[in-house]
């Protein structure tokens, strides 16, 4: 039975009316979306061997397992509207939570939401051609919006439409399209595993290190190679924003967070071996359009696998943005009750338990993000100031492990501080390789976080005269 929560800093009008299913499926359907069926290509490309592609997921899988057993004992520890954003005001102060906020409106939710969007509208193309980069509706000069951008608002106008009609009403959805899309995957695996060529075999697993190159080539080209399987596996903590709304949470969302990041994990890993029983190297880092799970499809079942994967992908993207858009939305909400956002967000429909002004303020910016840029473009970009903030959470279990000590913990980091510190120091490394061979991308991401600051002290300081900032 849905109960409704304590109030907690202004957010006494959210349900508790998420179970440990719909927790699970909110993170393994915001894990899904088309980046397992794309990225794979342009990591053999920078890796140039078999092995070192699987060890490019085998790292991310370890990483990312790692990053939410630690996320899992902030989360039990603070079942909060706004996750990510609180763990990090009670670590380091409201600016570093601001700083996060402002980065997620900005770029990492909402340009996840946009790129998500942007591969649902191009794979929909593949199934109806009016529907394409190259057909415009409207155009002056440089400024249009094709077919392609307009499928993707309609669709993200659609989904925060459902989402403000209730909690369970996004809830619904998330469950039907994630046990949609891990059935699909699933599939794609059997037919790796049952269907195996025997031209890719020998290629693949005969000259499983071929073309490697040890030392700090294999280093530079696994960490940057990341980008694609990390971006791939993100978006698995977004739970956490949504944490005021799960039922029994100190147990709920530590598992939540283990069960779906430990078999999402498991399914790339597996995908990526059907992609080497299928494809031989070469024709995993030269896919049409680095559609390598579509080339891999064809080669089982002909011309009809790239509608099969058309169809695949467009269930997992639209899963995908409906877990994006439903838990961003309680991070914004969450700032608006701080006094750090826009007052209105903090507005929750008496009705329907829904943070409906977060879900369209989100979904206007999302918007315009899917008329700005491109897919590849918005991976690289968000992905940087990601794992920057990933590091600052992580560390932040220490450093609350330290200051609040007496912090009642339900549950505790499972490989503590081993584990955290193993993340951190590969994170790290990752971020400094990105700065050095990625800077196009990387350095604007970190830019707007510093942008931030000023923005925050004048945000509080206009907030401090109206009497709506807490210290």
């Amino acid at each position: 039975m849905n109960t409704v929560q304590k109030p907690e800093r202004g957010s006494g009008s959210l349900i508790q009316g998420l179970g440990l299913m719909d927790a699970t499926t909110i993170v393994m359907g915001s894990m899904i979306g088309s980046g397992i069926f794309i990225v794979a290509g342009d990591i053999a490309r920078q890796t140039a061997s078999p092995g070192l592609m699987m060890m490019t997921w085998v790292i991310t899988a370890a990483m990312t397992l790692m990053a939410a057993l630690s996320y899992g004992e902030l989360a039990a520890a603070m079942p909060r509207a706004g996750g990510q954003y609180v763990y990090l005001r009670e670590a380091y102060g409201p600016l570093f939570g601001f700083l996060y906020g402002w980065t997620l409106f900005l770029v990492i939710q909402t340009g996840t939401v946009a790129a998500v969007a942007v591969a649902f509208a191009k794979f929909t193309g593949v199934l109806i051609p009016w529907i394409s980069a190259d057909n415009y509706l409207l155009r002056a000069g440089p400024i249009g919006i094709n077919t392609e951008q307009f499928l993707g608002i309609g669709v993200l106008v659609f989904l925060t439409w459902v989402n403000t009609r209730g909690l369970r009403a996004g809830a619904r959805v998330q469950n039907v399209f994630t046990f949609a899309k891990t059935a699909a995957l699933i599939g794609l695996i059997a037919l790796g595993f049952i269907y195996r060529n025997p031209e890719a075999v020998a290629r693949n697993y005969g000259d499983f290190w071929g073309g490697a190159e040890w030392g700090w080539f294999a280093v530079k080209a696994v960490g940057v190679a990341m980008v694609g399987s990390l971006f791939s596996s993100d978006s698995w903590h977004v739970v956490t924003f949504t944490g005021a709304e799960v039922r029994n949470p100190k147990r709920n969302l530590p598992l939540s967070l283990t069960l779906g990041v430990g078999v999402v994990s498991l399914l790339y890993l597996a995908c990526n071996i059907s992609y080497l029983n299928l494809l031989p190297l070469e024709g995993i880092q030269n896919a049409s359009q680095d559609r390598v799970g579509t080339a891999a499809v064809e080669v089982v079942l002909g011309p009809a696998a790239v509608q099969i994967m058309a169809v695949a992908i467009m269930v997992s993207t639209f899963g995908c943005i409906n877990g994006l858009l439903l838990a961003g939305s309680r991070v914004y909400y969450a700032m608006a009750v701080d006094g750090l956002f826009f007052k209105q967000v903090a507005r929750v429909d008496p009705k329907r338990h829904t943070p409906a002004v977060s879900l369209m303020v989100q979904c206007f910016w999302a918007c315009l993000l899917t008329l700005s840029g491109t897919y590849s473009d918005l991976l690289d970009y968000v992905i940087f100031a990601v794992l920057l903030f990933y590091i600052l959470t992580i560390t932040g279990v220490f450093v609350l492990r330290i200051r609040r000590p007496d912090m009642p913990r339900p549950y505790r980091a499972i490989g503590y501080p081993v584990a955290p510190a193993i993340y951190i120091a590969a994170a790290g490394l990752i971020e400094i390789l990105l700065l050095l061979y990625k800077p196009n991308y990387t350095w604007p991401g970190l830019i707007i976080v510093l942008l931030g600051i000023p923005v925050y002290f004048l945000w509080r300081k206009k907030a401090a005269a109206s009497g709506g900032v807490e210290g």
